[in-house]
This record gives C-alpha cells, sequence and structure tokens, in this order.
C-alpha cells in the first residue's frame, strides 16, 4: 500500500464513528450497539440543553406538570416494552423490571405535582429589626444537570434525579451505564413523543470517558450513582470546574432482628433483600444481627427461604445473572474468604458463583473484619451473627464506613432502633420500602456518599435559593445610610441589648422604640 492510500484509510478510521456492544449477560447475546460520544458531542449536547432551559423554566409549575404528567403516561402504557429492554440489558426477570418501572413512574408523578409548593415562594418573618420589609424565598433551577446513571436500578435510579430535576425547573443531560444505554435511549425517546422541539433530556452514550466528558462539559450540577472509587474519581473531575456533585454510591447495609420481632416477616425481608436482583441492589441487605434469643428459629426460617430462591433466565427464575461479569470474582472471593476465615456456608458458600449466575449463599460465623462484612459484595450473599442485645446489634451495624440504608425489625422498639443507626434511611417492619415512597428522602453519609435525590430535598438539591427582600414601608429608623446619627446608633446599641443581651436594667422594647421614633 501507498503512503497516500496508507494516509487515507487512517483518515477513515479516525473519522468512523466508534461505537461500543450492550450485551446480554445471561446470553451474551448483543443487544445493540451504541456510539461511543467524545468530549465534542457532550459539550454540544450540554449547549442545547442549556439553549432549551430558559423555554423550560418560564414554562412554569403547571406547563412543566403538564408535560411530565404526559410522558408519565407514555411510560406507563408502554411499561412492558421498557421493561423488555431492561430485561435484555440486565437479565433481570420482566416482573421485576416492570416493579422498578412502575415506582418510577410514582417517583415522577410526585416531583411533577408537588414541585410548586416545595420550590415556589414562601414568605418568611422579617424580624423586628426589619419589620418593613417583606422577606421571599423561592427556589431557582440551576440550568443544566448531568446525570451518571448506573446499570442494576437503569430506570429508577437515574429517574430519582432526572425526574426531579426536569420537575425543578432543569434540562438534564444524561450518560447511563454502559452496560444499559438501551435504556436510556428509551427514556429520552419517550419524551420526545411528548415534546419533540426541545432538549429537556438528552442522553450521551459510552464509555468511562463520555462521563469524565459530562463531569467537565459545563452542566451545572452533576448527580452520580455507582462505586466509592468511582465517586471520588467523578468528584475530583467536577472540582477543576466547581461543579457541585450529589454522590450516591456504595453501602453495606444491615438488618436488625429485635427478640420481640416477628421472625418469619424478618427472614422474608432479609432473603429479598439479600438475594432480589441478583443482590446486585445497593440499599440491599448484607449484614444480619439478630438477638439471641430469637437467632436459631431466624436462621431456619432463612435458610428454607433461601433454599427456595433460585437465579435464572428463565420464567420461573426468582433473579438473573450478574449483570456486570467482573463482580463475579470479588463475590467468589468473599464467599472464599469468610469460609478460609471459619465462617459456615447453611446453604451455597463454595462453588455458588458459576460463569453468570450465583446461587444464594447464606453465610454464618464470620469474623467481623472479613471483606464479606466489611466491603460491598453485590451479590446474592448474606452474613447472619448472634448478638446479645439491639445495643450490641446497633454498634456492629455502625462499625462501617458506609452509611447507605438499614432495616429493623421489632415489634416495640423498632423506631428508637432506627435513630440510632448511623445512615440515611431505615425500614422498620420491612425491607427497602423507603425507597418507594416519594415524599422521603434517598442518600447515606460516609463512604455511601452525599447529598439527598426523592422527596422534597431532591427537588431542592436541583435548585439554588433565592431571597428576595422588598421594603413594603418607611423604616423607624434607616440602618442602610450615611445619614444615621450618632443619636440613632445609640438608640441602635440599646435595642439590641434589650433583644438580646438578657439586660434586666434597660428599657423595655416599647421604650426603646419610641425613643428611635422621636430620634427621627
Amino acid at each position: 500500500m501507498s503512503t497516500a492510500m496508507a494516509d487515507t484509510a487512517t483518515d477513515a478510521a479516525e473519522q468512523e464513528p466508534r461505537t461500543f456492544e450492550s450485551l446480554n449477560p445471561a446470553t451474551g447475546d448483543v443487544v445493540g450497539v451504541h456510539a461511543i460520544d467524545d468530549e465534542a458531542t457532550v459539550r454540544e449536547a450540554v449547549r442545547r440543553a442549556r439553549a432549551d432551559a430558559a423555554w423550560w423554566d418560564e414554562l412554569g409549575f403547571d406547563g412543566r406538570r403538564e408535560i411530565l404528567g404526559k410522558w408519565r403516561g407514555v411510560i406507563a402504557r408502554r411499561m412492558g416494552e421498557l421493561a423488555a429492554v431492561v430485561h435484555d440489558e440486565t437479565g433481570k426477570p420482566h416482573a421485576d423490571a416492570q416493579l422498578e418501572i412502575g415506582l418510577t413512574v410514582d417517583h415522577l408523578a410526585w416531583a411533577a405535582g408537588h414541585a410548586r409548593k416545595v420550590l415556589g415562594p414562601t414568605k418568611s418573618f422579617a424580624g423586628l429589626l426589619m419589620a418593613n420589609q417583606s422577606a421571599v424565598v423561592e427556589h431557582r433551577p440551576l440550568g443544566v444537570i448531568g446525570v451518571i446513571g448506573p446499570w442494576n436500578y437503569p430506570v429508577f435510579t437515574p429517574m430519582g434525579s432526572i425526574a426531579y430535576a426536569l420537575a425543578a425547573g432543569n434540562c438534564v443531560v444524561f450518560k447511563p451505564s454502559e452496560l444499559t444505554p438501551g435504556v436510556g435511549e428509551w427514556l429520552a425517546a419517550s419524551l420526545r413523543e411528548v415534546v419533540p422541539d426541545r432538549a429537556l433530556l438528552q442522553v450521551v452514550t459510552g464509555l468511562g470517558e463520555t462521563g469524565a466528558a459530562l463531569c467537565t462539559a459545563g452542566v451545572d450540577k452533576l448527580a452520580f450513582t455507582g462505586s466509592t472509587e468511582t465517586g471520588k474519581k467523578v468528584m475530583a473531575a467536577c472540582a477543576q470546574t466547581l461543579t457541585p456533585v450529589i454522590v450516591e454510591a456504595g453501602g453495606k447495609d444491615a438488618l436488625l432482628v429485635d427478640e420481640d420481632a416477628d421472625v418469619a416477616s424478618a427472614a422474608d425481608a432479609a432473603a429479598w433483600g439479600a438475594f432480589s436482583n441478583a443482590g446486585q441492589t445497593c440499599i440491599g441487605v448484607e449484614r444480619v444481627y439478630v438477638h439471641e434469643r430469637v437467632y436459631d428459629s431466624f436462621v431456619d426460617a432463612l435458610v428454607a427461604r433461601a433454599q427456595n430462591v433460585h437465579p435464572g433466565g428463565g420464567p420461573g427464575a426468582h433473579y438473573g445473572p450478574a449483570t456486570l461479569p467482573k463482580q463475579l470474582d470479588l463475590i467468589r472471593g468473599h464467599i472464599d474468604d469468610a469460609l478460609a476465615s471459619g465462617g459456615r456456608a447453611l446453604v451455597g458458600g463454595e462453588g455458588a458463583v458459576g460463569d453468570r449466575f450465583v446461587q444464594p449463599t447464606v453465610l454464618v460465623d464470620v469474623p467481623e473484619d472479613r471483606p464479606a462484612n466489611t466491603d460491598e459484595t453485590f451479590g446474592p450473599t448474606i452474613t447472619v451473627k448472634k448478638v446479645a442485645s439491639m445495643d450490641e446489634a446497633v454498634r456492629l451495624a455502625n462499625a462501617t464506613r458506609y452509611g447507605l440504608g438499614s432495616t429493623v425489625f421489632s415489634k416495640a422498639h423498632g423506631t428508637e432502633i432506627a435513630r440510632r443507626l448511623r445512615c440515611g434511611m431505615t425500614a422498620v417492619n420491612d425491607v427497602i420500602s423507603f425507597a418507594a415512597i416519594p415524599s422521603l428522602p434517598f442518600g447515606g453519609v460516609g463512604d455511601s456518599g452525599f447529598g439527598r435525590i426523592h422527596g422534597p430535598d431532591g427537588l431542592r438539591e436541583f435548585t439554588y435559593a433565592k431571597a428576595i427582600a422588598s421594603r413594603r414601608m418607611k423604616p423607624v429608623m434607616l440602618l442602610t445610610t450615611f445619614d444615621r446619627t450618632a443619636k440613632q446608633d445609640s438608640t441602635f446599641a440599646q435595642l439590641i441589648t434589650v433583644m438580646h443581651g438578657r439586660a434586666t436594667t434597660m428599657q423595655r422594647p416599647a421604650a426603646v422604640v419610641s425613643r428611635l421614633r422621636r430620634s427621627r
């Protein structure tokens, strides 16, 4: 080949769009082929979003609620279609995909319906010193929000940011996980059916470099869901442009079972929290601390449950494959280490991790300092430990760098125990229920991240507080002028002392106000 021909071939290769494939993790089949969007493409998406952000803001709460309501209808009517995309890209059963989508629709309804009440103008008391002023606070949209979503709940989790950001008056640029790009594209396309000529929700697809480009593309805030380590990289990238972030990272959530608990319900909750979605749930149950008086009955009930839960790709399976192939080695490592450290597998254990699927695994007697108890496993495994009291259970549950969710089963002391747990959310006598309640904030502390989605806090996250003070009448004494007299300054000092100094020999406030009037 001549030099000229070689150069031409090289130029053609450079101009050819880069792509990647999304795969069905249960079969390895190619589900779709998607573009790897580069920095220029991401910046152009942000530019388009910004161009339409003013229009979206000016529609007001009622206009946005109407459009988001129509979008909600599209998603609800075509839920089966979206569930098929989720199933193909994650491997989870259709019923679980449908559950995820249904909860998403409910959150979208709440966000659009409550935005005015949460974000609209609110009167504040101006205080005695500024009694001539009216004080109002309202929350204004930031403009353009970047969202980087996960693969384990590719509809519910990113929509916890997208829906609330849109309801608050922002446009959104969404980078879905490279494992579930089709889900992101479906969501954006469904909104374009309602508003075809506006860039309210755009999707950029690609690998890590595309997500990194979104961090520095000029968005006004970025919401990230993923691992703690990746969250740190996102924060570092966003710091270059002082872009604020919301980080929802991993968890090592605990379930506590008190001596008065409904043991059967607790075991059922533990099994669902640990094994559903193949254990790929950031707020899933990974550790259980059980009061010694009910430990044996709880373990028996949990084992019976676990033995009747089966993974697979067919219609009878309770959960699907590990969506992220490399996670299989980590799950295997945690199980093997637990067994080598003196732990016992009552269900599953050695050999539980296959080429694509992981069998439910119940571990007991695992030392607290082993990875199965300290690090996020993100697989269908659970450790169970006997404790002498709920004081011990709380201490062990809190002995983690994470702090996302938790669960407590107790008939008499559930709420009391919940308040002592250092985490963002707790379900009492149920499991993961807080995520399904749109009015409750969702987020963690420690290595589980910061910031909140869902609820009023989730709406406010995508706004800034705007304070407006307006003079209603001429003040008794104008403080912001160079015409203040020494007498007025003295009277002002006395007034502050009376109001805040707890003096007993000074004039009463009414007398001081009278002096203020005479000094004008």
